[in-house]
């Protein structure tokens, strides 16, 4: 009776089980969160907002989802682990009712140069089997269709055991068929190299000929070269003979020995092709990729016309299509290309490549083809090509978590992803956003403010609730979240011209556009329309031109603001100066650094599978300098101290009085310019937040010498207050006499403009073409295009 009764009271109540409906954090301390405590709704899409550098990150990614990965991690065995990187512990407290979180963020998709929209979404898997099953001729197993594995031919004795002792050799041959083009090695391009970029001639090498980042004769390279013996080091290279010219430039890996050190010497181009030509332009240091640019060129490869395929992959076809041809079709083509295909012997497998690239379409990215290369997607593509692999999944309650998924998304594109936003939740996920747009934050069942300013002035919650409690709320999300630009009263006049005519890169359909010169000018479309194919295939090489684009930049823990932006060589020489030393011994990488932990600051303990513990270093404190070198001082502070400060107090620090340096001072002006006052001079790069990368870029390539700005989906993690700022930066731009060019989709940006040029009317083959040209009110007054549709809404024209 009990039991029956027990069962029936269980019934008619909510199960226990169903109680657990809240992940709970208590005390997150993570990077600049102050001991918060809160608690998210599960199966829910919670909204994450607040100033860039608030503590977003490290809560949503610092601290909750790296919790759960690292708990899934410690599920494993020992020996699995470690293979995986190991994962600290987040600084907090508690933390109840996580599920397994999948992370979805803003990371560039790997800049390998083999890599492809098909290679890194399994399609090009998928449609290998295919041609190896329907191809006509067949020509072997799906390996033969990849241009990432080489034909390998071998032929030798073999030994053939008989038993009892008795064996005979025999004679064998082994043939794999590959599908890589044996002159490009699967790249698609083949380089040639322009010599005189290399060195100048009338030098010696002792005298620095070699012109190639790092080759510098007082290093390493110095010694080796003159440790070799191949050619005499003070004669000019013009005079050197075809023999020591060849070992300068080709000679193969050889093994010599220099001052008791066994070495290899490596002729000077394969070197750089190992060193550079492996990994993708676009993902090298700026310096690097200048010199890259510069001495090498990149030609389609004759043989395999860019397929990067062999003749017999190309050769094999269905219905009159190679498998090179299917890549290089648009995917919403290509996806109705495979409906017509009607085989019952692979169904299985076009059904798995119908849903695939029908999620392509989807979700927006139907514009792409298999054929591009991964390292070309720019951040909001590579995010929502992540994406695609969840959108069919079977799994439910599971926390997705999406670092600013509308990122290069046209405000038409942001409607479609709310709505992918929304199918995740209501298969019974917990959706974590971390997200600006307020077309976004509109439709969020919670809304979770942290602020109230950014590094050390946030990492408090400052609203918790839901969207009508967020405007009533004093937070500066609260304030800025119904915030409309208006439509300039007046425009500024165009100086000149830049004439573009018959642009065909990509989907560009013989474009002629005049883009006005001496004014902020602004490129929109949805995605996939063209804006970065005109910019990049006709504007960005011309001269004069600076290409600030959206490149995440890379640093490790020992980098800080202060060396990215040059910072560090102006105050070095200025303490050098003041105290009669060498520059080297204010850089904690150099001479000054602490002998104990070099340089780091802290000191790393590993214990294997478990996570590595970092310690503060005893002996230098953490200031990772030398206890001698802390004793110089300039206008009263050690470097250590200078490190230390924010943007702001070193910008006063050296404006004035005995530490003046205007060198410094005018980098760190450029820095509180993009709003970045508050940061730290010694604060490692790894520490800082997408938003905040991207300005401390802005400001530092800004003080290359240019008259032409190009920026490239500047507003990306910027908050709706910080939008402001950045606009103010682009009118002194102009004002100074400069041209600026944005590609943006930002309509407080477009309202902001003085010229707009649309292009549309579509992504892919529907689009590629100039929709509109002109003032901002005209667009609005137009409203012919999605652009000025959206535009007028936002204005409330």
């Amino acid at each position: 009776m009990s039991i029956a009764a027990s069962t029936d009271t269980q019934s008619s109540a909510s199960h226990v089980a169903d109680t657990h409906d809240l992940i709970r954090v208590q005390g997150a301390r993570e990077n600049n969160l102050k001991d918060i405590n809160i608690e998210i709704p599960k199966r829910r899409l919670t909204v994450f907002t607040g100033v860039s550098g608030s503590g977003k990150s490290s809560l949503v990614f610092g601290t909750i989802a790296a919790e759960s990965q690292r708990m899934i991690n410690e599920t494993y065995s020992a020996f699995v682990q470690g293979f995986m990187p190991s994962l600290s512990r987040p600084d907090v407290d508690m933390l109840e009712g996580l599920t397994t979180a999948i992370i979805v963020d803003q990371e560039r998709m790997g800049s390998n140069p083999r890599s492809t929209v098909g290679t890194a979404t399994d399609a090009n898997a998928m449609l290998r089997i295919l041609f190896s099953r329907l191809g006509q001729p067949h020509i072997g197993s799906p390996n033969a269709y990849s241009f990432n594995v080489p034909t390998v031919k071998a032929s030798g004795a073999i030994t053939v055991d008989r038993g009892e002792g008795k064996t005979k050799t025999e004679k064998a041959s082994f043939n794999r068929l590959g599908g890589m083009c044996s002159r490009c090695e699967g790249m698609g391009s083949v380089s040639d190299f322009d010599l005189t970029a290399l060195y100048d001639d009338s030098k010696s090498l002792s005298e620095g000929a070699l012109t190639i980042p790092g080759y510098t004769m007082d290093g390493w390279y110095g010694r080796i070269f003159s440790g070799s013996g191949f050619f005499n080091m003070d004669k000019p290279i013009a005079k050197f003979t075809k023999k020591e010219l060849h070992d300068l430039l080709y000679r193969e890996p050889t093994k010599i020995k220099v001052e008791g050190i066994n070495l290899t010497y490596e002729g000077v181009i394969p070197k750089i092709q190992k060193s550079m030509l492996s990994k993708d332009v676009d993902a090298l240091q700026p310096h690097i990729r200048a010199f890259v640019e510069r001495a090498i060129t990149f030609t389609t490869c004759p043989e395999c016309e860019g397929t990067r395929l062999s003749p017999e992959a190309r050769s094999s076809k269905i219905k009159g299509k190679s498998i090179a041809d299917v890549c290089k079709m648009q995917i919403s083509d290509l996806a109705a290309w495979i409906r017509e295909l009607d085989e019952p012997s692979v169904a299985p497998l076009l059904k798995g490549l119908q849903h695939l690239l029908d999620s392509f379409a989807e979700i927006g990215l139907g514009y792409l083809s298999l054929d591009r290369p991964a390292g070309t997607l720019s951040g909001g593509e590579a995010q929502r090509t992540k994406m695609i692999r969840h959108l069919g999944s079977s799994l439910t309650d599971v926390t997705y978590v999406f670092d600013e998924p509308t990122i290069g998304l046209h405000p038409h594109d942001i409607e479609r992803m709310n709505q992918l936003l929304q199918q995740l939740r209501d298969k019974g996920n917990t959706v974590l956003v971390v997200e600006h747009k307020p077309e976004t934050i509109a439709i969020a069942d919670h809304v979770v403010d942290l602020g109230p300013g950014a590094g050390t002035g946030g990492g408090t919650v400052c609203f918790e609730g839901d969207l009508d409690g967020l405007r009533e709320s004093n937070t500066i999300t609260g304030r800025h979240l119904d915030d409309r630009a208006s439509i300039k009263k007046t425009v500024r006049a165009a100086s000149g011209h830049l004439e573009v005519r018959g642009a065909s890169t990509n989907n560009l359909q013989n474009v002629d556009v005049d883009i006005p010169l001496g004014v902020l000018c602004t490129l929109t479309g949805v995605a996939g329309s063209g804006k970065s194919s005109l910019i990049h295939g006709s504007v960005a090489k011309r001269e004069g031109v600076l290409v600030i684009d959206q490149g995440a930049i890379r640093g490790s823990r020992r980098s800080n603001p202060a060396t990215y932006t040059g910072l560090l060589e102006p105050i070095r020489k200025a303490f050098a100066k003041a105290n009669g030393v060498k520059p080297a011994l204010f850089s904690s990488n150099s001479e000054g650094a602490c002998p104990t932990c070099n340089g780091a600051g802290v000191i790393y303990t590993d214990l294997g599978v478990m996570a590595t513990v970092e310690s503060t270093c005893e002996e230098c404190e953490g200031k990772r300098f030398q206890a001698s070198v802390l004793e110089y001082r300039l206008g009263g502070r050690n470097i250590a101290d200078v490190l230390a400060m924010s943007v702001n107090e070193a910008e006063e620090f050296f404006g004035g009085g005995e530490a003046r340096t205007p060198a410094a001072h005018k980098i760190l002006d450029r820095l509180a310019d993009v709003g970045l006052g508050y940061l730290t001079l010694g604060q490692p790069l790894t520490t800082l937040s997408g938003g905040e990368r991207q300005r401390l870029k802005l400001a530092t390539q800004m003080s290359e010498k240019g008259d032409i700005y190009i920026l490239d989906e500047p507003t990306t993690g910027l908050h709706l207050a910080d939008v402001q700022n950045l606009l103010g930066m682009l009118d002194r731009l102009v004002d100074s006499g400069k041209s600026v060019i944005v590609i943006e989709h930002h309509q407080a940006v477009m309202a902001h403009s003085d010229w707009i040029i649309d292009l549309g009317p579509g992504a892919g083959h529907d689009g590629g073409r100039i929709v509109f040209s002109g003032t901002p009110a005209d667009l609005v007054a137009d409203r012919a295009t999605l652009t000025g549709k959206h535009l007028a809404a936002y204005v409330g024209a």
